[in-house]
């Protein structure tokens, strides 16, 4: 078992209880036949962490920077993130510490640890808004430019008042979400993490069917392999591609919970590097398909993509398969993420209190309180896709290259190397400068929408 840091036990003092639920019988029993979590569950389990909505991103994205550059960039993040979160590893064993708050507390003290949780917090609140509209658009439809676009149970079944938005996401909350988010130890998600993956593979193999189908009839012509800079303009908004690829890789917080429920926790690293491999050949794939696929006409949200004629026999039913495939594959990656949300909120407003885990009550008014928030935000707050472009630029790249990079910087414990205060120097000038750029591009973007409307 690990123990926990000074850093640690002074936001959570519990002397009397270990710090991991499964081997303590009065609050959590310990799952039957289970001593710790393997190897696998933890791939699988930090794999679902980093393949959410971010990979429907990544086609456009790369038609934006050009096929060559942008599979390179794909690689690139990952390996700066790979190298990010080794420096919080290192550094966490270097300081005792068993959490990601308790790292940045031990290199910048109570009011760094308190700016991480809220980083967390408002990036995985935003994702997991997001995702729970996505998973309404793919069920009942969306209004996208004035023209409706049908959900699967709408095509299916018609419209009725079962099929609507509202109904559709409270029985999604009610039977999917709320059994996965009332488990206690992220290692219980490990099946549904593995179907989720498993679906993100599927997706990628319809993509790719569909695309090498077109490519042998010569329906589809070769993208562009290099970014078309036309002015100035063009030129800046390729730096506003970096969020929204630290973004898809985003999983740090989620990195702490899983080793710290490992049999052997010396494999975290191959864990690491197992899972962004995995997940690195599946954006590489879903980005060269789906570019190969769609072209020029691929949109922001690679999804949309899928709800027209393909040009093949059986379009209408890939269609379904692929949205519905990715619509469940959301549905299994929210628990994940959400488990992430609870413990960190959980540590921003009650430092002092024993975990979570150990406390029913408090486990469940967090929880409800949350999934309520989630609930009213993806239905009554639509435009809530405006906002999170902002916290996207800001939070992810805070919590994914800003604070590893600061913590190895730092150096409290004299183990960074040459290389580490490179590459984070190199996290540091990727994150702030396509943060800035990302967010006045967005800034001008809406004004300008607003001076085309009152025109």
């Amino acid at each position: 078992m690990t123990i926990p840091s000074s850093t640690d036990r002074k936001y959570r003092k519990s002397p009397r209880l270990p710090l991991l639920p499964q081997k303590h019988h009065d609050f959590e029993p310990r799952e039957s036949g289970i001593d710790g979590a393997s190897f696998s569950g933890a791939v699988f389990n930090l794999s679902t962490t980093i393949v959410g909505a971010g990979i429907m991103a990544l086609p456009a994205t790369v038609k934006q920077l050009g096929l060559v550059p942008g599979l390179i960039m794909i690689v690139l993040v990952g390996w700066l993130t790979e190298s990010s979160i080794d420096m919080i590893i290192r550094f966490s064993r270097a300081s005792k510490s068993t959490t990601y708050g308790g790292v940045v507390a031990d290199a910048f003290g109570g009011s760094g640890r308190t700016l991480l949780l809220l980083c967390i917090v408002v990036n995985n609140l935003g994702m997991l808004i997001v995702y729970m509209i996505i998973i309404g658009d793919v069920l009942s439809g969306t209004w996208l430019g004035g023209e409706h676009h049908s959900g699967v149970t709408e095509e299916w079944f018609g419209q009725h008042w079962w099929t609507g938005r509202s109904t559709l996401l409270l029985m999604t909350t009610l039977f999917v979400f709320a059994p996965l988010v009332s488990l206690k130890r992220v290692d219980s998600l490990r099946y549904t993490s593995a179907l989720s993956v498993g679906l993100a593979v599927v997706f990628v193999v319809i993509t790719a069917g569909i695309a090498i189908v077109k490519w042998i009839d010569g329906s589809i012509v070769m993208p562009h392999l290099f970014p078309k800079i036309v002015d100035q303009a063009s030129f800046w908004k390729l730096f506003t591609t970096i969020p929204i690829l630290v973004t898809a890789y985003i999983c740090h917080h989620n990195v702490h919970p899983i080793e710290n429920e490992l049999k052997d926790q010396t494999q975290m690293k191959p864990i690491v590097r197992a899972s962004l491999t995995l997940c690195s050949t599946v954006y590489i794939a879903t980005s060269f398909f789906g570019l190969l696929l769609f072209g020029d006409n691929t949109l922001d949200d690679v999804l949309a993509n899928f709800d027209g004629e393909l040009g093949i026999p059986y379009s209408s039913l890939l269609d379904d398969m692929v949205r519905m495939s990715y619509g469940v594959h959301l549905m299994l990656v929210f628990p994940i993420v959400f488990f992430s949300l609870r413990l960190n909120l959980d540590g921003l407003l009650f430092p002092y209190a024993i975990p979570i885990a150990f406390d029913n009550r408090r486990f469940f008014l967090v929880t409800t309180a949350l999934m309520g928030f989630i609930f009213m935000g993806a239905n009554f707050v639509p435009s809530i896709w405006d906002a999170f472009q902002f916290t996207g630029a800001t939070a992810a790249v805070s919590v994914g290259f800003i604070f590893p990079a600061a913590i190895a910087l730092r150096d409290t414990h004299g183990i960074a190397t040459k290389n580490d205060r490179l590459i984070s120097w190199l996290m540091i000038f990727l994150a702030i400068s396509s943060s800035t750029v990302a967010v006045c591009s967005d800034i001008y973007s809406i004004f300008c929408v607003d001076k085309g409307v009152d025109s």
